[in-house]
Formats: structure tokens, C-alpha cells, sequence
């Protein structure tokens, strides 16, 4: 649906990437496949130190309005989320990422599909890598994208026990606000 929307409005000389977590509700962790076999893995809830959360990564274009969303639990990497929606990212000259997307596997493919990364090397990296800082400051616009998303209740705490339920309300909820 975004994707069509995407095509004919959206500024893709410039995508940015980025994960936001949700908190899960207590009646969407309640699941039991059998006693004491856990949650089933198609319930994309992981337990981190906050608790129960789902993890929502999302492409936006260079205004902060998202093309695509891609869910995991929360546990999950930044670099899972990534290799994921790696594949359906739209042509684009740069891509902008904070430093959990610092990695050189990831710069790689992103060289292959043509598009130049914007990313910060992680503090740990032996040699610096070299960043556009002005670019990077317009990050900021996802940032302001997952929080607007979160201002609706039931984006922000995940009610929902079928993950497709609930990244079809994530995605109504976008399209309401971003895209109409």
C-alpha cells in the first residue's frame, strides 16, 4: 500500500533505516502453544531487559514518510532487520543509518545495489570510518516518524497476538498520518 504511494510522492534520492521497539501487552505474551513448551515462534515477541517487546524496523524516505516495515522480536539485531529489507530497498543515491547498521558486510551490499551509506562507525572500529555529518543530521526525520507512530495506543503497546494483525494496524496507521 506504501509501496504504491511510495512511487508517486516519495523523495528517494535519499532512504533512511532504523528500529524502534514496542512494548507488548501482557494479553499478547500469553501465548502457550503447549504447557511449558514457551511463546511460538511465529508470535515475533522477544523478552529484553524492559520485557516483552517487538522490534519495528522501517525505510523511510528523505521527508521521514516510511515505505516499508519489516517486525522482529525484540531481542533481534538491527543487522537481522537490515539483511531483510536489503532486498526491497528502492533505488536511491544515499542510504542514512545510525551506528547499530555499522557493519562492513552491510556496507557491501549496499555498494552493490549503488547506493552510498551514511553511517557512523561504531566506537569499537580500529579505523574511522568517514560519514557526510551534515547528511546525517537529517536523520533525525525517522526518529520523528516512529515517535508520531507511537503517539497511537495501539502502535505503541502491541495488544495484538497474530504479528499480522498488528503490522497492519502499524501500517494503517501510517498511511493515515504520512501518506493521506
Amino acid at each position: 500500500m506504501m509501496e504504491g504511494l511510495a512511487s508517486k510522492a516519495a523523495v528517494l534520492k535519499t532512504v533512511m533505516i532504523d528500529a524502534t521497539y514496542l512494548k507488548a501487552h501482557r494479553t499478547a505474551t500469553s501465548l502457550r502453544s503447549k504447557k511449558g513448551a514457551g511463546r511460538p515462534t511465529w508470535a515475533v515477541i522477544g523478552r529484553t531487559k524492559g520485557g516483552m517487546n517487538t522490534k519495528l524496523h522501517a525505510v523511510t524516505d528523505a521527508n521521514g514518510r516510511p515505505i516499508r516495515f519489516f517486525m522482529t522480536a525484540g531481542q533481534v539485531s538491527d543487522y537481522t532487520g537490515a539483511a531483510a529489507l536489503l532486498s526491497s530497498l528502492p533505488s536511491a543515491d544515499w542510504l542514512l543509518a545510525d551506528r547499530g547498521y555499522d557493519a562492513d558486510s552491510f556496507r557491501e551490499a549496499l555498494k552493490d545495489k549503488g547506493i552510498k551509506p551514511c553511517t557512523p562507525g561504531r566506537k569499537s572500529r580500529v579505523k574511522p570510518i568517514k560519514y557526510d555529518k551534515r547528511r546525517y543530521k537529517r536523520r533525525n526525520r525517522i526518529e520523528i516518524m516512529f515517535g508520531r507512530l507511537k503517539d497511537w495506543r495501539r502502535v505503541a503497546t502491541r495488544y495484538d497476538r497474530c504479528p499480522k494483525v498488528f503490522l497492519s494496524a502499524v501500517a494503517l496507521a501510517a498511511t493515515v498520518m504520512f501518506w493521506l
